[in-house]
């Protein structure tokens, strides 16, 4: 038989389907991963806001996570909108009660409309709690920002950024650079040396769900068994041609084209 490759997505879901645990499967869906899924939380959004937040509470959470990796299993997690500290807690109780390997965190805080999706006092929760369970924690810079404490304009921030989150406890950090001015660079730090990746900055206004669809693609790769800076070049690959390829869906921010390969 063919190896079947499994990839868990714990986060919340996007009624309008570009980001959230929907991006997340298909994210995994174009890479031939089959894809399980843990919802968080249930937001009323669309391409212009998040209008409404449904959080699940921590113990059906838990039992979605149990119910998983107990039958199925996961060669590897990826965790995006978690919300509130109970809930971090129940997803870093769980992991840790199943030996998860290979998770890769999303720090998902603000959604691309603005909205808020991390409340402000689970930040400490995230940090304290996940991070340390973390293969790699892929912060844009507002992220970055938020979990090392510090302001962020430069190339040279992004790295001294990098170096403070692995200090909490994460086995390595890309910060990504969508948010700087100029080429779209990210930094991956391992703990030893930087690595650098640079890709053309598409110009579209089709970024929903870019950050989820990132951290789903390195989660997928390392399912396959990809070493970390493969599965990171290649999931920044993935994104730049899901941006090239988009199509407007709604009036406001659409998202990728996670099929750009076609059926």
């Amino acid at each position: 038989m063919t190896a079947v490759y499994k990839a868990l997505t714990i986060a919340g879901s996007d009624s309008g389907g570009g980001a959230g645990v929907q991006a997340d499967l298909k994210t995994f869906a174009a890479h031939g991963v089959y894809g399980a899924s843990v919802i968080t939380a249930v937001t009323a959004q669309n391409t212009q806001a998040v209008t409404a937040v449904h959080e699940i509470p921590p113990e059906i959470v838990a039992a979605q996570i149990d119910a998983v990796l107990t039958d199925i299993g996961a060669d590897a997690v990826k965790t995006g909108m978690l919300s509130s500290s109970p809930v971090i807690k129940a997803v870093a109780e769980g992991l840790g009660r199943h030996g998860a390997a290979r998770l890769v965190v999303d720090p998902v805080m603000v959604a691309k409309s603005g909205d808020r999706l991390l409340r402000e006092d689970a930040v400490g929760s995230l940090r304290n709690l996940l991070l340390p369970l973390a293969s790699v924690v892929t912060p844009n810079a507002p992220e970055a920002e938020a979990l090392a404490e510090m302001t962020i304009e430069t190339a040279e921030d992004a790295r001294a950024a990098a170096r403070r989150i692995r200090e909490q406890g994460a086995a390595a950090v890309v910060v990504k650079g969508g948010h700087l001015p100029g080429a779209a660079v990210d930094w991956l730090y391992d703990g030893v040396s930087f690595r650098r990746f640079e890709a053309e900055r598409v110009d579209t206004g089709n970024t929903h769900g870019t950050g989820c669809t990132f951290a789903s693609a390195i989660a997928a790769n390392l399912a396959k068994g990809l070493e970390l800076a493969a599965a990171v070049e290649r999931a920044k690959e993935f994104v730049t041609q899901a941006l090239r390829h988009s199509y407007p869906v709604g009036r406001g921010h659409g998202p990728l084209n996670h099929f750009f390969k076609g059926p």
